[in-house]
């Protein structure tokens, strides 16, 4: 155990290092790079208003409209890659839908015409997270199940940390065009689809079986179908941070900079946290690990209702940045541990579509209850977090003995 009683030296640094990043086979690390350079090139997505209203000369109200035909193919987009992945293969999911996600960047960044726009909008959308079942997949397939929380969390900390540069970077090229973005956000898209095919083998799903499954089998799963409800609960709290918090923020005085100073707080807190605890996600008991995060999810909101400085925000969003790291990761290795072989791509997709349908919910309730008040949205989020760890606990026992006969 590391204590101050033993000094560093290059020996036990590299046993820390070995124990948070070693051991992981070179395919994942192809998987995490290609993740990396994806995020470092996502300029468009955060930025689309901006280049919607100011390019395009669109109404905010237009802009809107054009953001939620966004969302609307970002909710069918991964219970549609995870068909793809466990029919036609990971790489061809994953590779097809990045290639097909940079192409229609381009289009976009091209287009002139509302209608256009809103056609291509929709159609990005389908494609943006066509990988993402695929990309869970691969995890599964190359990784025990006491390995898949420490793999997720890696691949959590790759998007934080491309993110969060992205958006430095994508905020200075703005200035310069917006067309630059949507190349560079294009280029990566390519890269990483292009990585993916030359260098992840297509794993543990073999053609035989790729075709047996089919969608009704998952929600024949009520183990799984659960999971999937209690995540949409959390989902829309955590989709909190991106659509009422800077209103509520802005409530209160609060200038633009202190939402993003507090957001980038929550990418920094992954980017530190991960490596700490990464390694030791495996042993957590799935139903503590992810109890404990919707519990600090609801305790992060809970204080939000009570705060009104940047400094009292960066605290709250930092206690429930801890709750993500944990939902995250060790969500994504139950989901694993449910799915059967053949059917890992609908089960992620499945497990996608609650995020997806948490971001299409968000905005919706979120800004109704903030117009009732502030400690009402927050107050409600740490209520729908306790639902979820109350639930997440009644399913304890079925979640052990699905785990054990896997294992058998």
């Amino acid at each position: 155990m590391w204590t101050k009683r033993y000094p560093a030296t290059p020996g036990r640094f590299s046993a820390i290092t070995q124990a948070r990043f070693g051991g992981l086979p070179g395919p994942f690390w192809i998987l995490w790079s290609g993740t990396l350079i994806n995020r470092l090139g996502t300029m468009v997505i955060p930025f689309l208003s901006f280049y919607l209203s100011r390019e395009r000369g669109l109404t905010a109200t237009e802009v809107g409209a054009v953001l939620a035909v966004l969302g609307f193919g970002g909710v069918l987009s991964q219970p549609i890659g995870g068909v793809i992945a466990d029919r036609w293969g990971r790489r061809v999911a994953l590779t097809g839908g990045m290639l097909a996600t940079g192409v229609l960047m381009l289009v976009l960044g091209y287009a002139r015409s509302t209608p256009v726009i809103v056609v291509v909008v929709f159609l990005l959308g389908l494609a943006l997270d066509l990988f993402r079942p695929a990309s869970q997949a691969i995890v599964a397939d190359l990784f025990p199940p006491e390995g898949r929380p420490r793999a997720f969390g890696m691949l959590l900390w790759a998007v934080n940390l491309g993110f969060a540069l992205s958006m430095a970077l994508g905020g200075v090229l703005a200035r310069n065009g917006f067309l630059t973005l949507f190349w560079i956000d294009a280029l990566s898209c390519a890269v990483f689809g292009v990585l993916v095919w030359r260098g992840v083998p297509e794993g543990s799903a073999r053609p035989t079986r790729i075709a047996q499954g089919r969608a009704t089998d998952v929600l024949r799963d009520q183990v799984m179908v659960t999971f999937v409800f209690l995540t949409l609960l959390c989902a829309f709290v955590f989709m909190q941070a991106l659509t009422t918090l800077p209103l509520a923020m802005e409530r209160q005085g609060l200038p633009t900079s202190s939402y993003g100073l507090v957001m980038a707080l929550n990418g920094l807190t992954i980017v530190v946290l991960q490596p700490l605890i990464g390694h030791r996600l495996g042993q957590f008991d799935r139903t503590h690990g992810l109890v404990l995060g919707m519990v600090l999810m609801g305790v992060g909101n809970a204080a939000t209702a009570w705060v009104s400085t940047t400094p009292g925000y960066a605290g709250a969003v930092a206690v429930w940045t801890v709750g993500e790291v944990l939902l995250t990761s060790i969500g994504s290795a139950l989901v694993a541990d449910l799915a059967p072989v053949h059917l890992r791509g609908r089960y992620n997709g499945l497990y996608g579509l609650a995020w997806g349908l948490g971001s299409f919910t968000a905005p919706l309730g979120g800004t109704r209850l903030l117009e009732i008040g502030a400690p009402v949205l927050w107050y409600s989020c740490a209520a729908l977090c306790g639902a979820a760890a109350a639930g997440q606990l009644a399913l304890r026992g079925a979640v052990r003995r699905r785990i054990a006969v896997a294992e058998d």
